[in-house]
């Protein structure tokens, strides 16, 4: 079967997503229907490696069981039918039979190689520390390296994520035997890492059943709530929808045009996302349906919208040519709005069925059968596909901050960012983040441009550099030499991930040196202020605990970070000194114990638990409470204080108020730490404050309260203020359940159009 006959007749059984298999589908019957799919789009290949493979599994994963209660064989068989939904190669396929053999049994990376050949062990090889990968919100530092090293397992053979990119739908879709807990944190990673690669990858039959089973967990109301609607709207416009399909397929024919039309109901998610960013109900949504119409060529691609727009009224603003502009993953079609026959705004689009393959398979289609192909792939297509991941490779190389790299990461992967198309003085097409302006622009071209940069023009007019960028400007870039390079300032006028990273890493090369030499003075007058002899502090041991806690490689690392702002010179002395006291207590000798008890010097080490999950290392039976100034919550790293009268008070290690104590008054600061009931517990809640900047603009504080709304956060007081310069900041005060939750919600304001910078209060 050709692949175009292949494409009509999945659109003539209607527009599914990748199968899924009902509970306990026996092993044998899921074997049959990957036999069955390979050959439907490779009926020649020998399948003898595949069952043998599948046998080895089956043997090795003989007695395990999934949560579900089935045997465990069902989910590496079910992964191998995803694969070859996507119409991938032989030893893509066997490695997702066996990828999780290596880990899970006793077979033996030499026995793969000796019956499947290199190239199927470093697949599954690549796939098992892809599995290994722990993703917490509050390890901030061991998920950045886990991305890194995923990143680069990707840049070695792209289909090691392929791999894991199934493995996750199949667990996605068997996610409701998991506790409610793990739904949450799986759902997460999925919506913020594996979904947004799929997209960047252009294998829209992952990825939009990823973010449809995603949004299930995180807002389940919210998906329940469309779920119904959307169920309503299709019986209503069902009869219309196939209306306009005949109507559509007889004037198209007549037209001498051969091609293949069915309709489409837009996935929720994407519903969701529009509803968020365009701040619109269903109602207003117009592609909730869309008629697809799939053609030989591109000239045909024309002809048909001409038809179109000769059958109905188009609505103006609402055509977009992804042909001619395609999005960053390569995705191509025609998308025209138009009024229906009964006055009812529908959508079209319209491709080719090598665009269509494109849409639903991305960089998958490079890995089909070679056997049979005439060898010519679209070198130029891949190649966009990969840019994205060279760009993140050379983030990895320039960042020694894992804070800093998970963030751009996060950024540049979010789901919920829309594109501007704009145009070069030579007619290329650049896709930028909505709201770019010309310093965005400048740096997609190259960081030389940006760092030179010292004005614009936008279709050949003079603009500032804060000019909001629109679909088609014609942008040019003027520069100088005698440019003395980007300042501050610009970083709060560009939306796009690569050109905050390359500002942010002039500024760390050209003023590094600056950065280091302040770094050390602050830290060293911070020691002396303090009473600490800074010598005794800077010993290699004490050092290296602090890069592993901030996430840096080297020292002088952080003497920049401290010298620009990035940390406080106060956590890293006090962070030494608390290295200092541990190594000093583990030196104390038996006789040292018996002497210092003997003198009364050194009280016997107590604990006390309070009842709000504090544990108190030193004193007994004293009352705890936690500090106004910075308002901790369980994961914060947190510091007791004896007060004169009212027992210890709990503050945060960051607080100003501590880090800024007189040197007799640090001696009545006592270790406390949360309680493993306190970090789990999910019913207490915690008083926390935090400050959002944003540019002012009418809906910014609707929006804010919208994000508290849907975290089922309820603020308990909020004030706002607005400086000269178009500044806003709000004042927040609420109640959440520890530091995840305030991640969470902190990363969603972040998203907010015009969210400049979010602060806790820290005293």
């Amino acid at each position: 079967m050709s692949s175009n006959e292949s494409i009509k007749k999945k659109m003539m059984a209607s527009e599914k997503e990748l199968d899924s298999f009902a509970e306990f589908t026996p092993k044998e019957e899921l074997f049959d229907k990957l036999v069955k799919t390979i050959y439907e789009y490779h009926p020649s290949t020998d399948i003898s490696l595949i069952k043998k493979a599948y046998e080895l599994a089956d043997s090795c994963h003989e007695g395990q069981l999934r949560k579900s209660g089935e045997p465990y064989i069902c989910h590496p068989l079910c992964v191998a039918i995803i694969l070859a939904e996507l119409e991938l190669d032989k030893e893509t396929i066997i490695a997702g039979i066996l990828h999780d053999v290596i880990e899970d049994t006793a077979c033996s990376p030499e026995e793969i190689k000796d019956i499947f050949g290199e190239e199927v062990l470093l697949l599954v090889d690549g796939v098992t520390k892809l599995t290994q990968l722990q993703y917490s919100k509050d390890k901030v530092d061991v998920q950045a390296e886990n991305l890194r090293k995923m990143f680069l397992a990707m840049a070695k053979d792209i289909r090691v994520i392929l791999i894991k990119l199934a493995d996750r739908l199949h667990n996605m879709r068997t996610m409701e035997y998991q506790s409610p807990a793990k739904q949450i944190e799986k759902s997460r990673e999925t919506m913020d890492i594996y979904s947004p690669i799929a997209q960047r990858l252009g294998i829209s039959k992952i990825k939009v059943e990823l973010d449809d089973l995603s949004l299930k967990y995180l807002h389940p109301d919210v998906y329940k709530d469309l779920d119904e609607k959307i169920r309503e709207k299709a019986l209503e416009k069902g009869e219309f929808i196939k209306s306009i399909e005949q109507e559509v397929a007889e004037h198209i024919k007549a037209a001498g045009i051969e091609a293949t039309i069915g309709g489409r109901v837009k996935h929720y998610f994407s519903i969701y996302k529009k509803m968020v960013n365009q701040n619109k109900t269903l109602d207003q949504i117009y592609d909730v349906f869309a008629i697809r119409i799939i053609v030989d060529s591109l000239k045909d691609c024309y002809a048909s919208l001409g038809v179109i727009h000769e059958m109905y009224v188009p609505i103006p603003g609402r055509f977009k040519d992804y042909i001619a502009m395609p999005k960053s993953n390569m995705y191509q079609s025609l998308h025209t709005t138009v009024i229906g026959p009964k006055g009812q705004p529908f959508e079209i689009q319209i491709r080719t069925y090598d665009m269509h393959r494109t849409a639903e398979y991305g960089i998958a289609a490079h890995w089909k059968y070679k056997e049979g192909s005439d060898g010519k792939n679209n070198k130029a297509s891949e190649e966009a596909k990969y840019n994205w991941l060279r760009q993140i490779l050379e983030w990895q190389k320039d960042m020694s901050d894992n804070k800093e790299f998970l963030s751009v990461i996060k950024d540049d992967l979010n789901l919920f960012s829309d594109s501007v198309y704009c145009f070069t003085p030579t007619g290329d097409v650049k896709n930028l983040p909505v709201g770019s302006t010309p310093i965005d622009f400048a740096y997609s071209i190259h960081s030389a441009v940006g760092n030179k940069m010292v004005g614009a023009r936008a279709n050949g007019r003079l603009v500032t550099i804060d000019y909001v960028i629109q679909n088609g400007d014609r942008i040019e870039i003027i520069t100088s030499q005698n440019s003395k390079g980007p300042s501050l300032d610009w970083l709060k006028l560009v939306k796009s991930t690569q050109a905050r990273s390359k500002i942010n890493q002039w500024f760390k090369t050209e003023l590094k040196e600056d950065n280091i030499t302040r770094g050390k003075e602050l830290m060293a007058n911070y020691a002396k202020s303090h009473a600490y002899v800074l010598s005794d502090l800077l010993k290699p041991e004490f050092m290296q605990v602090c890069m592993q806690k901030y996430g840096f490689k080297d020292w002088e690392s952080i003497c920049a970070a401290v010298g620009r702002g990035g940390l406080k010179e106060g956590q890293i002395i006090n962070k030494l000194v608390e290295e200092k006291k541990k190594k000093e207590i583990s030196e104390l000798t038996d006789d040292d114990i018996l002497d210092k008890y003997e003198d009364q010097s050194v009280t016997p080490a107590k604990t006390s638990r309070s009842k709000g999950g504090i544990v108190v290392k030193g004193i007994h039976d004293v009352a705890v409470h936690f500090s106004k100034c910075c308002s901790p919550v369980p994961g914060d790293e947190i510091v007791g204080f004896v007060t004169r009268g009212r027992g210890i008070s709990i503050h945060r290690t960051d607080c100003i108020n501590v880090m800024n104590l007189l040197e007799e008054d640090r001696k009545r600061l006592i270790e406390a730490e949360w309680s493993p009931e306190a970090t789990s517990q999910t019913d207490k809640l915690y008083t926390t404050e935090i400050k959002v900047y944003a540019n002012n603009r009418s809906g910014l504080l609707i929006e804010v309260s919208r994000v508290f709304t849907e975290a089922g956060i309820d603020i308990t007081s909020v004030s706002a203020r607005t400086n000269k310069q178009g500044i806003a900041t709000l004042d927040l005060m609420f109640e959440i359940k520890g530091r995840n939750h305030l991640n969470s919600l902190t990363s969603k304001l972040r998203s907010l159009d015009g969210v400049i910078d979010i602060e806790r209060t820290a005293g």
